[in-house]
């Protein structure tokens, strides 16, 4: 009797292992259509995924072109001119493209040393390699993502403490988020 219960508990736990982050990717999915249609009001489901989608994409289109691309710097260095929104435009602006874009800040996976013993690790990505603004000569910026969570700390490490990591900035980004879950097999 015992060995038919531990064989229903595994099978069940193995079922709980595939379906619930299929199921919560799919609810995930389906509430950010959902929020876009709200937003927009459309009678079709997934209408307004693909609106947004499209104008994004076309703007993409438009700032490759220098006729665009030139009212687009005339706009930004317009709004980097207002006080209160600038702060705002432009955290936004460099935190987009630091994903994505040409100055990509998370593609530079680093192991960095936390204590003396050298026994305790963590993973980050450099962001910035050069503080001589700050009088921090030897020193290079380090941000490290929190496990499941939109948020991580930033610190100032000593250059001698960051190595190279021979893995890409997805991988380690995925390994990060998921609390080390996940392994470093590319998918």
């Amino acid at each position: 009797m015992k060995t038919a219960l531990r064989k229903i508990a595994r099978y069940f736990f193995s079922g709980m292992l595939f379906i619930v982050p299929l199921l919560a990717t799919g609810y995930f999915v389906f509430w950010a259509f959902a929020q876009l249609d709200g937003l927009l009001q459309l009678p079709y489901p997934g209408l307004g995924f693909l609106i947004i989608f499209g104008v994004i994409t076309l703007f993409g289109y438009l700032t490759s072109t220098f006729a665009v691309n030139t009212f687009f710097d005339w706009l930004d260095h317009l709004i980097n001119r207002i006080p209160f929104v600038k702060l705002i435009y432009s955290s936004i602006r460099d935190l987009i493209g630091a994903f994505v874009g040409d100055k990509r800040k998370f593609d530079k996976p680093v192991l960095v040393t936390i204590n003396k013993e050298n026994t305790l690790h963590q993973i980050g990505f450099v962001t910035q390699e050069d503080l001589t603004e700050l009088g921090l000569k030897d020193m290079v910026a380090v941000y490290f993502p929190h496990s499941y969570a939109f948020s991580g700390n930033h610190f100032l490490v000593p250059k001698d403490s960051v190595k190279a990591l021979n893995i890409s900035g997805p991988t380690a980004m995925k390994f990060i988020v998921s609390g080390g879950i996940s392994g470093f097999k590319e998918q």
